[in-house]
């Protein structure tokens, strides 16, 4: 439609860079009554001297996203070729827009300065890092195996992580896609501000919905009441909440995030002044396979998901941005000879027939594969979708509807409609198989074959914690592969 636009008046002129720039610059400063009349108006003015080319990519520009298709990662690449003098540098570079989260800043520093400018990058309080991620595993032995004898095991609560920022009086809280969501929660806010005995410090936290009454921890779900402009002060009643600490990365000065895990904790431990609100997560040190087996069974009595197993090795740093095996998850879902949980994207889908006419019957998911920054099927899905589920899928989507299949999507089907990458499902199946038809690990297992989900089903949860690159992995989908022959191999 933009490029189909013409352009309203006769009195139009030609945009510059520096108009366009000092324009912008101005909307983001303005604020108090009558702030977005204000910021309409001058966005008007620049739609108005716009060519159809332009205005697309000034509405693209304002809302965030220029939809260019280039991740990150390609970008590091070509800022260590361009100014760190090879790809050797890249580490430097990477670990700089880990700590900082951004990569224009990087960017501009690396261009400007160089590497030695990118080696005065420092962990700083109120610049989210980019949160570490975890490997998944379903049998004990192999965690044991893994950590070559004994470890941590902490409880993997069913909330919403959360990193908190403190210095002084002023408290900050970032999601796991480093949005700012202090305003859903104003009573965590008020626990670190009142709860840290730090002046300054960067903390990882479970947020978990609690029955005030039992003590009894509450499924995730119930934390998408918070995710509200209005009626917050409602919301923090009638869903309260506990917050169980995992993580120090910063205190008073100190960047944490090179100690080991075991140096971490001890000062996390020093500074959190407990309560029934919030305590440190819960954790035991694990020697053997049955002593993991007992936790795990606790953990899962009292209402969490599973347990998070940590490397307390020397090198067990705090790795900002990457997956690696100094943490790995093991979930009840795991534990199931035919069903497993898996975060998939959804890129494209399939028009419904009769009671779902008008909205989308199946979606087209895919994991991620963070090898070459593409999305590969897996499955289609049209099963566990309430009423309400698809009337807000289908507004969601509507949203992020491309003309045609993104360039980082692989797919063999052709779908009714294609999706920029973005939203993640929750999805249980029943088993993971062979596929001529999808690409998710393709030739893993067998020369032209990829593999597939079978029988699967959307279990209600929407993953808004979750970037579509911090979607389940096709690697971890062949060791789900894997691991289900071993189960068939023991039977």
């Amino acid at each position: 439609a933009l490029l189909n636009r013409k352009q309203s008046t006769f009195f139009s002129k030609k945009l510059t860079v520096e108009q366009v720039y000092a324009s912008l610059e101005k909307m983001a400063k303005i604020s108090g009554s009558g702030a977005v009349d204000t910021k309409l108006a001058l966005l008007s003015g620049l739609l108005t001297d716009a060519s159809p080319q332009e205005a697309k990519w000034l509405i693209r520009t304002v809302t965030g996203n220029l939809r260019l298709g280039l991740a990150d990662m390609t970008v590091l690449d070509a800022l260590a070729i361009a100014y760190g003098g090879g790809k050797e540098t890249r580490g430097l570079i990477e670990r700089a827009y880990n700590i900082s989260s951004d990569l224009g800043r990087v960017a501009s520093v690396v261009a400007e300065s160089g590497i030695e400018g990118i080696k005065k990058f420092q962990v700083m309080v109120f610049e989210p890092i980019r949160p570490m991620l975890a490997e998944r595993l379903g049998v004990p032995e192999e965690i044991l195996e893994k950590f070559g004898g004994k470890f941590v095991a902490e409880y993997k609560y069913d909330g919403e992580r959360v990193q908190a920022h403190k210095s002084g009086d002023k408290v900050e809280l970032y999601s796991r896609r480093l949005e700012n969501i202090s305003s859903q929660y104003p009573d965590v806010v008020d626990l670190i501000r009142g709860q840290v005995a730090a002046k300054e410090a960067i903390l990882e936290a479970e947020c978990v919905a609690i029955d005030l009454e039992t003590g009894d921890l509450r499924p995730f779900q119930e934390l998408m009441h918070r995710r509200r402009k209005y009626g917050v002060k409602t919301a923090v009643e009638q869903y309260p909440i506990s917050l169980f600490v995992f993580d120090l990365l910063y205190v008073d000065g100190l960047d944490l995030t090179q100690d080991a895990f075991s140096k971490r904790r001890v000062n996390l431990e020093k500074i959190i002044k407990e309560s029934d609100r919030i305590k440190p997560a819960c954790q035991k040190l694990v020697k053997d396979t049955r002593e993991l087996e007992e936790f795990f069974e606790e953990a899962i009595e009292e209402g969490c998901e599973g347990l998070m197993c940590k490397s307390i090795s020397k090198d067990s740093v705090y790795q900002a941005g990457s997956r690696g095996w100094l943490w790995i998850k093991y979930k009840r879902d795991y534990r199931s000879e035919m069903t497993d949980t898996v975060d998939l994207v959804v890129v494209g889908a399939f028009h419904g027939r009769g009671k779902r006419a008008g909205a989308y019957g199946t979606l087209l998911l895919a994991t991620y594969n963070p090898e070459d920054d593409t999305f590969e099927t897996v499955t289609k899905c049209g099963t566990g979708f309430t009423d309400k589920d698809l009337s807000e899928l289908y507004e969601k989507l509507q949203k992020h509807l491309v003309p045609k299949k993104n360039s980082r999507v692989k797919s063999t089907l052709e779908a009714d409609v294609w999706f920029e990458p973005f939203l993640v499902l929750e999805i249980l199946g029943s088993e993971v198989t062979l596929s001529p038809i999808h690409l998710a690990a393709l030739d893993s297992i067998r020369k032209g074959s990829g593999l597939a989900i079978r029988f699967p089903r959307f279990t209600g949860k929407y993953r808004t914690d979750k970037n579509p690159e911090d979607a389940t992995t096709s690697k971890e989908i062949v060791e789900m592969y894997n691991l289900q022959l071993k189960k068939i191999g023991a039977a």
